[in-house]
C-alpha cells in the first residue's frame, strides 16, 4: 500500500522476490504489473507509478528464462571464445556486449580453451538453454555447426570461419592481405630472410596468414627454407618455443612475423632469454595491438585488427537474425563482413644489419 506521498515502502521477504510480490505491494493485479513491465498494452499513469516504485523497493528482477519459456522471447545470447584469458577476445566480446546491452541482450561468455569437443558442448549448453543465438570463434573448422544451423539456431562466426558445406555468417579481417602487408614492410626494409611464427593450421585465421605470408615471399622471389615456418598454435608458450628454434638455425632470419599477440610476448621472451636484440639482430611484427604494446622496448611494430569493430559487427548480424524485423536485418544483408587491419610501424622493425 501507497503512503501518503504516494510512494511504496520496502517490504522484506524471504526467497526470490516475483512478479506476484510486486503486484501485492502495488496493490494491483499482476497482468497490470505485467503490463507496465513489458511495456504492452495500457496502464494509467498511476498504476504505472505504483508498480515502478513496488519494483524498486523490492529490487525486483523479471526472470529472463521463464520469460523466454513464456513468449518464446529470448533476451540472452551466449559467446564462445577459444581463449578467454586473450586481451583480443576480450576486446571484441566489448563491442559485441555494447550493442547487445542496448539492444536488452545480456551476454554469456563460455571458453572452449581450443577444444573442438569442449566448443561443442558449450554450443549445446547454450542452445538447450534456449539463448537467443551465438557468436563464436571456432577451434576447429570442420565442427558439426550445421547441426545447430539446421535446427535454425542463429549463429555468427568471428575472428575464424569455418570451412564447410553450408553458408555461414561471419564477421572477420582479411588475414591474406594482412600478413601480406606485413612481409612487403619487411621486404621494404632490405630483409630477406623472413619466418612466420603461424598459428594453427585447423582454423581459417592460421591457414590465411600463412598463405599471405607465402604469396609476399613468391613475389619476391624468396625462398622459405623449412625451418622459417614454425608453428605457435596461437599460444605464448609456442612463440617462446618457436623464437628458441628459429634463434637455433644454422642461418637465423633477420625478421619473424608473430601471428598473434601471444605468440609475439612469447618470442619477446625468447629473444631476452638468448641476448638477441630487437632490433638490432632480428626486427618483430605481430598481429594485435593493445596499449600495453606501446611500454614494450622495443615498441612493437604490428598489424593492428579493429577487435572493437569485429564485435559490434557480429551482434548486429546475430540480431539481424533474430529479429527479422530489425534494422540490422534490412542493412546486415551480406553472410560475410570483411575488415581490413592497419599497419601500425613503431621500433621493432628496421633495416638489417647484416
Amino acid at each position: 500500500m501507497a503512503d501518503s506521498k504516494g510512494s511504496v515502502p520496502a517490504k522484506r521477504r524471504p526467497g526470490p522476490v516475483t512478479i506476484k510480490d510486486v503486484a501485492r505491494l502495488a496493490g494491483v493485479s499482476v497482468s497490470s504489473v505485467s503490463i507496465v513491465l513489458n511495456q504492452k498494452g495500457t496502464a494509467s499513469a498511476e498504476v504505472r507509478q505504483r508498480v515502478e516504485d513496488a519494483v524498486t523497493a523490492l529490487d525486483y528482477h523479471p526472470n529472463s528464462m521463464a520469460r523466454s519459456l513464456k513468449t518464446g522471447q529470448r533476451k540472452t545470447i551466449g559467446m564462445v571464445v577459444p581463449d578467454a584469458t586473450n586481451p583480443y577476445f576480450i576486446e571484441v566480446m566489448s563491442g559485441l556486449e555494447e550493442v547487445a546491452r542496448s539492444r536488452g541482450y545480456s551476454v554469456i561468455l563460455s571458453n572452449s580453451d581450443e577444444d573442438p569437443i569442449r566448443e561443442r558442448e558449450n554450443l549445446g549448453l547454450l542452445y538447450t538453454n534456449r539463448v537467443g543465438g551465438a557468436v563464436v570463434a571456432c577451434s576447429d573448422r570442420y565442427a558439426a555447426y550445421d547441426r545447430l544451423v539446421n535446427r535454425g539456431f542463429p549463429l555468427v562466426f568471428v575472428d575464424r570461419c569455418p570451412v564447410a558445406d553450408f553458408s555461414v555468417r561471419a564477421v572477420l579481417v582479411d588475414n591474406v592481405g594482412a600478413a601480406h602487408v606485413a612481409v612487403n614492410h619487411l621486404l621494404e626494409l632490405g630483409h630477406r630472410k623472413i619466418a612466420i611464427i603461424a598459428g594453427r593450421m585447423s582454423v581459417s585465421t592460421g591457414i590465411d596468414r600463412v598463405e599471405g605470408f607465402r604469396r609476399a615471399m613468391n613475389e619476391a622471389n624468396l625462398p622459405i627454407p623449412g625451418g622459417y615456418l614454425q608453428h605457435g598454435d596461437f599460444r605464448l608458450e609456442g612463440g617462446y618455443r618457436c623464437g628458441l628454434e628459429l634463434m637455433r638455425l644454422p642461418e637465423p632470419p633477420t625478421a619473424i612475423l608473430a601471428c598473434n599477440n601471444e605468440m609475439t610476448l612469447g618470442l619477446m621472451r625468447a629473444l631476452a632469454e638468448v641476448n638477441v636484440l630487437c632490433p638490432d639482430h632480428v626486427s618483430v611484427i605481430g598481429f594485435d595491438d593493445f596499449p600495453w604494446m606501446g611500454y614494450f622496448r622495443p615498441q612493437m611494430t604490428v598489424m593492428s585488427q579493429p577487435t572493437y569493430e569485429i564485435g559490434r559487427q557480429a551482434m548486429r548480424m546475430l540480431l539481424a537474425v533474430m529479429e527479422p524485423d530489425s534494422e540490422e536485418a534490412a542493412e546486415m544483408t551480406a553472410p560475410k563482413v570483411i575488415l581490413e587491419s592497419e599497419l601500425r610501424v613503431r621500433q621493432s622493425t628496421a633495416r638489417p644489419l647484416r
